[in-house]
């Protein structure tokens, strides 16, 4: 071959045949080298008569290849087992798991694919330590909450920034289709998200789809499951006779349950007279009925139903040397357990990569999706724990009663479901794109461009019929409103990696970018719908306009950023990055905030002196430090803004404009500075492998309203005053604890984190804030109330009257012995952050069959759930849960005796507090791979089937002594009346190969 001939290759993995980037290209007995891009390709430029290339990556063999006379030279690495088997994307390219510096975790496509998901976040809950994942609700569409490393703010948003395909996300990640994803990095330091710098404030999730291959073939794949969700339990309330005694009981409490001659009634005891006396029972002719019939309507089970979940998908990957492809189909639709609430999504992709020349490369990421979601704010379910057990379903001519008892607030939860009574529809249009174009300037120095657009349509429609609960015969009320979405990102990257005489590695990447977002929204809201088939279709045929709100938010990023990655000899590492982003969101005066990250590593186990300890893959140690920023403020919150408001024009109204805020333009970045500490490890060729982290972030210049005084017309402005901290542990490992001869594999995945947040100052210093719930040195939301420590007996009736109660009512913890109950008795119950967290995945294989099983646990998290507040109100006027009250004959220190004359029990917060602890069997997996020559003979290349089971078993006592529903879905501010059960869901599945 003649001097100075370049030659160009794309290197695959011999287990999967998949492109890997990060491989380093070194010629032979020289100081030229390079490593191959995100797509495995790799361009260098040969000397010497007989040149030799030596490809080498961590987790692979290293191999050499003689060039000879060609000009292309593609090679397949072999797996090494001694050695871990990682490239990570890290934002901006991607690096061999050995020079990582940041704290950052993967999850592959084999563990997204591993349980039947809605969504991504599903996939990350319990598998990726530091991120805390946490179902909101059990209905169709529902998005989990993410947090990474925990909170941070108060009033700018926590959630994380998602990045896919190189393009920041405007919006959120529920509507990518799980197939499609190859695998995804969480960056959890500020030294690892500080390239994204304002925008990684709460952590970067960067998902990379699937790409094509240059493997001469094309694959086309189908995966597909199809399964019954199932509701894991019901709520258990009162059966009709437990409701009557229960009522019975509400009203012995306050002298209103007497018989004919006018003696109370005692616990116990049921009187025909006394019942008639009470509108709930006997006096409601309905109630009567159905006590004399000995009526129980389990008005559950007339709503609840079996689901219906399927997902299918279609792939078709290939490619040749210059252009790859991938494409694929989505179609999902989850029916849930209650008429009227599913989910359907349909997606359709297209990744292109062309390599042009020998120098430029062009690509092309789009995806298109569509979904409908009905019942987003619906919940048929939650008026089926509040109606009276004893009343009937039909009337006598088998029409659907609408009022079944004289409550004229309980109406029959059947009339929800009757179709085009309600309707709760969201149909939602979205094309994403990444565009880019990659240009080899000179060998090392690539320019790239790249180009998002992402447009979101959505519509959302709502009716309600006259005869449904919220309207009660009145006139129907229908909603319709439009949101428009645009945004788009525009970056330009210079990459520069050389090898300096083959122990000298230097990468640096310079980046300017800019990201906008338009979102436009009108609303129209009406009343008096002539004819109920309308539905939200016609609204200008209503009788009246409520209202017509509408909007335009706009924003802009203005970003450049500069990275500098060294290591020498694979042993000692550095990064520096400093990232400039400005704001439009923010004042003339401090638009932008500057955020710099510095990390070094040092690889132990290359070091001479443990050349000699074979055990030992990889012992990497890690530190580093950095600061992002958080521009989670709403738009125009630095300026003045206005409302209308109406004023007195002689004898009419006439509309005008007020001040409403106080525009603040020295409003600033809030600033989050990390330290983080970290070792990979990996022991005995990969049989042991993962990363502890140990972390402390604080926050400083919150965006936090500083309280006035109302006498100047404002109760609060928005300034930078405050500060919190984070501190943390985090381990994540894999460990093969048996891998024989015979075929047997067990493995277990095991992930741990423990977070700790803390409130370090407020807008007035190290002052608590009482009404907000803030406490100098606890975290971000903590529960300040009154203690229950029991209920009052009958030996203790004077004492009770001294604190001004009863016997039966709430017991009160005395905190300061003052012999009264006052605010100073409050103490601090504790906070919805756990104590740690974690999951654990064992998995086996022998001879073509494969059984994995997933838990997920939470520990030590306080639970205030106000579904046991709504459900709970002890009057006697509604069902409720079933809870162990207080009677004389019933001494009990559970919850208090019912009295028919209070809404709520005194003190009825304190009932409503629990232990969040809870252990999940989230899934568990079961397959058969059958043999390559099985599969060739049904013209497949591979195929599997397999049966999964999701959240068959829950253990919580909150669930188990209290009757609650799910802890996972209830917080601090969630968990009322409108939640739904917890759901099982059993599926079948395929995976084939052609």
């Amino acid at each position: 071959m003649a001097q100075g001939q370049a030659v160009t290759g794309v290197i695959n993995s011999a287990e999967d045949n998949t492109p890997l980037p990060g491989v380093t290209v070194v010629l032979k007995n020289s100081t030229v080298g390079t490593t191959t891009d995100q797509d495995g390709r790799y361009r260098i430029t040969t000397t010497g008569n007989n040149p030799t290339l030596i490809f080498s990556a961590v987790g692979f063999a290293t191999q050499e290849v003689a060039v000879g006379n060609r000009s292309t030279v593609d090679v397949t690495l072999a797996v090494d087992q001694k050695t871990l088997n990682e490239v990570v994307v890290v934002g901006y390219g991607t690096q061999k798991k050995s020079q990582v510096t940041g704290a950052i975790v993967q999850v592959s496509s084999k563990e997204i694919q591993e349980m039947p998901i809605t969504n991504l976040g599903q996939a990350l809950q319990g598998r990726a330590a530091g991120v805390d994942v946490t179902q909101t609700g059990s209905k169709p569409g529902t998005v989990p909450k993410i947090l990474i490393r925990g909170r941070r703010s108060f009033n700018a948003t926590n959630d994380p920034l998602y990045v896919v395909d190189g393009i920041p996300l405007a919006g959120g990640y529920e509507d990518m289709n799980p197939s499609d994803v190859a695998s995804m990095e969480i960056l959890k330091d500020a030294t690892a998200t500080a390239i994204y710098g304002a925008r990684g404030a709460n952590g970067v999730v960067l998902i990379s789809t699937k790409r094509g291959a240059a493997k001469g073939k094309t694959t086309v794949s189908y995966d597909t499951y199809a399964g019954v969700s199932k509701p894991l339990d019901k709520v258990q309330l009162f059966s009709g006779p437990e409701f009557a005694e229960f009522v019975r009981e509400a009203y012995r409490a306050t002298g209103g349950y007497k018989d004919a001659n006018g003696n109370a009634v005692p616990t116990g005891v049921a009187d025909p007279v006394a019942d008639a006396k009470v509108a709930v029972l006997g006096g409601d002719p309905a109630v009567a009925k159905g006590i004399a019939n000995g009526t129980d309507t389990d008005w559950q089970s007339l709503i609840l139903q079996n689901g219906f979940v399927q997902n299918h998908s279609i792939g078709i990957q290939g490619g040749s040397d210059r252009t790859q492809f991938y494409l694929s189909g989505g179609y999902f639709k989850d029916q849930g357990i209650s008429e009227g609430l599913d989910f359907t999504r349909m997606s359709l992709r297209a990744n292109l990569d062309h390599q042009v020349n020998s120098f430029l490369k062009v690509g092309l990421s789009s995806y298109m999706m569509y979904s409908i979601r009905n019942g987003e704010n619906l919940n048929p379910y939650q008026f089926t724990l509040q109606q009276n057990p004893l009343a009937a379903v039909y009337n006598d001519d088998g029409s659907l009663k609408f009022s079944p008892t004289n409550d004229a607030l309980l109406t029959n939860p059947l009339a929800e479901i009757v179709p085009g009574a309600q309707v709760d529809e969201t149909k939602k249009y979205r094309i994403f794109n990444s565009i880019f174009a990659e240009a080899q300037i000179i060998e090392g120095l690539k320019y790239r461009v790249n180009f998002g657009p992402d447009f979101t349509i959505a519509r959302y429609g709502r009716f309600i019929g006259a005869q449904t609960n919220a309207r009660k015969g009145g006139a129907p009320q229908a909603s319709n409103e439009n949101r428009f979405g645009f945004n788009y990102t525009l970056e330009n990257i210079l990459s520069y990696n050389k090898n300096f005489g083959g122990k000298h590695n230097l990468g640096i990447t310079a980046l300017h970018s800019i990201q906008r977002d338009n979102y436009e929204t009108f609303r129209a809201d009406v009343q008096g719908v002539p004819a109920e088939s309308q539905q939200f279709y016609s609204l200008g045929t209503a009788s009246s306009i409520l209202s017509t709100p509408s909007n335009l938010i706009q924003w802009t990023i203005n970003s450049f950023m500069a990275r500098i990655n060294y290591d020498y000899n694979d042993k000692y590492l550095l990064t520096l990055t400093l990232r400039r982003d400005g704001s439009s969101r923010f004042g003339e005066n401090t638009k932008y905030g500057n955020f710099p990250g510095v990390a070094v590593g040092w690889n132990i186990s290359n070091e001479p002196f443990l050349k000699n300890a074979p055990w030992i893959d990889l012992m990497k140690i890690r530190a580093g430090w950095g600061q992002v920023g958080n521009q989670g403020v709403a738009p125009y919150q630095t300026q003045g803004l206005l409302s209308r408001t109406a004023y007195a024009w002689g004898s009419t109204a006439a509309f005008g404009y007020r001040p409403s805020t106080i525009g603040n333009p020295d409003l600033r970045w809030e600033t989050s500075s990390t330290a983080n500490v970290g070792v990979d490890f990996s022991f005995l060729s990969g049989r042991v492998q993962g990363s502890l982290e140990l972390y402390q972030t604080n926050t400083t210049a919150l965006l936090l309203s500083d309280q006035l005084p109302g006498s100047i017309g404002f109760s609060a402005v928005t300034r930078n005053v405050g500060e919190t901290r984070n501190r943390g542990i985090e381990l994540g490992f894999t460990t093969i604890n048996v891998n024989s001869g015979s075929g047997f594999k067990w493995s277990t995945d095991f992930t741990f984190m423990k977070n700790t947040e803390a409130i370090i100052s407020l807008y007035n210093g190290k002052i608590d804030d009482v009404g907000n719930g803030w406490f100098i040195g606890r975290p971000l939301s903590t529960v300040f109330d009154y203690k229950k420590i029991g209920i009052w007996q009958s030996d203790e009736a004077e004492k009770a009257k001294s604190y001004a109660s009863e016997v039966g009512q709430i017991k009160i913890q005395d905190t300061n012995n003052d012999g009264k109950i006052n605010a100073d008795d409050r103490v601090i119950q504790g906070s919805d952050v756990p104590k740690f967290s974690g999951g654990i995945t064992n998995r086996f294989n022998f001879k073509g069959f494969d059984l994995s099983f997933f838990f997920y646990a939470r520990v030590g998290n306080l639970i205030r759930s106000e579904f046991h507040r709504n459900l709970n109100q002890l009057a006697g006027r509604y069902q409720q849960i079933k809870v162990d009250y207080w009677t004389p004959n019933n001494p009990t220190n559970e919850f208090p005796r019912p009295k028919s004359n209070q809404e709520f029990p005194v003190y009825n917060t304190t009932l409503t507090y629990f232990d969040g602890t809870f252990v999940k069997l989230r899934n568990i997996n079961f397959g058969y791979n059958f043999s390559p020559a099985v599969a060739s003979k049904l013209g497949m290349e591979s195929l599997r089937i397999y049966s999964s089971i999701q959240q068959p078993f829950i253990w919580s006592k909150y669930r188990s002594k209290y009757n609650g529903v799910d802890p996972e879905t209830t917080d601090l501010n969630a968990g009322g009346s409108g939640v739904t059960p917890a759901t099982s869901v059993y599926t079948l599945g395929l995976n084939v190969r052609f």
